[in-house]
């Protein structure tokens, strides 16, 4: 075995602790850097109460408090199923090198969890979407943008 099929066991193996301790649907995830398990999560919507606990989100606040960082650099993700867009977007804001999955969206989708609405929502104006998204108050929180652009000490990510 590999170590990329390993660390995806590891993964697998969350996926199932997640749906035998009822914590949320059957999805883990391992985060690797250095060859070491810096990060782990499963689904845990059920036990949280709250629909953001995905196994990768779970993982990438782990992995992120374990690094001390707000980025994972150099970072390998392994998940047992294709990130949801949620996710996804999750992982892209976290900057891991790759990210290995088992399980496809489409087998996803096969069990139940099926995210083909929000990725076609994705292509739809922003105010003719099924939850409507409505522009408000522009003008005052773009003064806040324009003190974080003049900002010095910020730090970008």
């Amino acid at each position: 075995m590999t170590r990329e099929e390993q660390f995806m066991m590891e993964a697998i193996a969350l996926s199932k602790k997640a749906i035998e301790n009822n914590e949320g649907g059957p999805f883990g995830c391992v985060i690797v850097k250095d060859n070491k398990i810096v990060g782990r999560g499963n689904n845990r919507v059920l036990f949280d109460n709250d629909p953001t606990s995905h196994a990768e989100v779970v993982a990438i606040r782990d992995a992120c408090k374990n690094l001390g960082t707000f980025q994972l650099d150099d970072c390998e993700v392994y998940t047992s199923c294709e990130p949801c867009p949620m996710c996804l977007g999750a992982i892209y804001w976290a900057r891991p090198k790759i990210v290995y999955y088992a399980n496809t969206r489409n087998d996803a989708a096969a069990i139940g969890f099926d995210d083909s609405m929000i990725y076609d929502e994705m292509n739809i104006e922003p105010d003719n979407r099924k939850i409507p998204l409505t522009n408000l108050c522009r003008t005052d929180a773009g003064k806040i943008f324009e003190h974080w652009f003049k900002k010095k000490d910020k730090t970008l990510y």
